[in-house]
């Protein structure tokens, strides 16, 4: 299902034994846009450090009452590998991470999680491309989506409007869109771009930039809070821009945990 990301927020995390907290954020992979973590505030429980949850950890989540259920138990999750809460989510905690929890890498594969298309539990184990990975340091490309919100859309002629939020994928954890809100160009006007069509982000001049006119996204189908992201409507906003829909080339079904 497609839910925005703004929306989960405070939605509680129910561990086996416990709620441990609420959704404050979520880092996400920013060359698969992938949903890494989420970034928990635990109150007054874990005060003081980051305490992140990876997808592979989580089950469907309950919209009826507004929970994300968590197959950890409170003990496993404040006894796991915490990141420095002054400096950016490095290789080598994510290394302890998974270590911890006998997870396979997710930088391990083809795929968006590594062998697979989902965070798929029961997969144990380092491949040799995961290991030769964490021993080159590559960079994890993890980024926040409280530090994204608010940035500036640049289209191929001109700027176009702002990251509002982003629609996530609850199976997958992928980010499927940004919802753009276009107010300085077309009062009320929101829109939504596909991260498929996203060239970069630069960091430098606060902006991401997108691989389509504004003339054409002035054009593109209108989103709005009452607007319900279904597959019609997604194919009505790929053909507008004349691109594939994303689920053309992705691995079909999702595997039996």
């Amino acid at each position: 299902m497609l839910r925005r990301a703004k929306e989960l927020h405070d939605y509680k995390l129910g561990a086996r034994d416990g709620e441990v907290g609420k959704v404050k954020e979520f880092y996400f992979d920013d060359q698969s846009w992938t949903i890494r973590y989420l970034i928990a505030d635990t109150g007054g429980w874990l005060s003081g450090r980051r305490v992140l949850i990876s997808p592979y950890a989580l089950d469907p989540v309950d919209e009826g009452g507004k929970v994300i259920p968590v197959d950890l138990t409170r003990t496993q999750i404040e006894k796991s590998p915490s990141p420095s809460t002054d400096r950016p989510v490095s290789r080598q905690f994510e290394w302890d991470y998974y270590s911890y929890y006998d997870w396979p890498a997710y930088w391990g594969g083809p795929y968006p999680w590594g062998m697979d298309g989902y965070p798929t539990r029961g997969r144990q184990g380092w491949s040799d491309a995961s290991r030769r990975h964490h021993a080159e340091g590559e960079n994890t490309h993890l980024r926040s989506t409280e530090d994204v919100t608010g940035r500036d859309i640049q289209a191929q002629d001109g700027e176009i409007g702002h990251v509002e939020d982003f629609v996530i994928d609850d199976e997958t954890w992928a980010i499927r869109y940004l919802i753009v809100d276009t107010q300085n160009w077309w009062p009320g006007k929101k829109v939504l771009i596909s991260t498929r069509w996203i060239e970069r982000i630069s960091w430098e001049e606060s902006k991401v930039f997108i691989d389509l006119t504004r003339e054409a996204i002035r054009r593109g189908p209108e989103y709005t809070e009452e607007t319900l992201i279904t597959r019609d409507h997604e194919t009505k906003l790929h053909r507008h821009h004349n691109r594939e829909c994303y689920w053309a080339d992705e691995p079909a079904g999702k595997s039996t945990q």
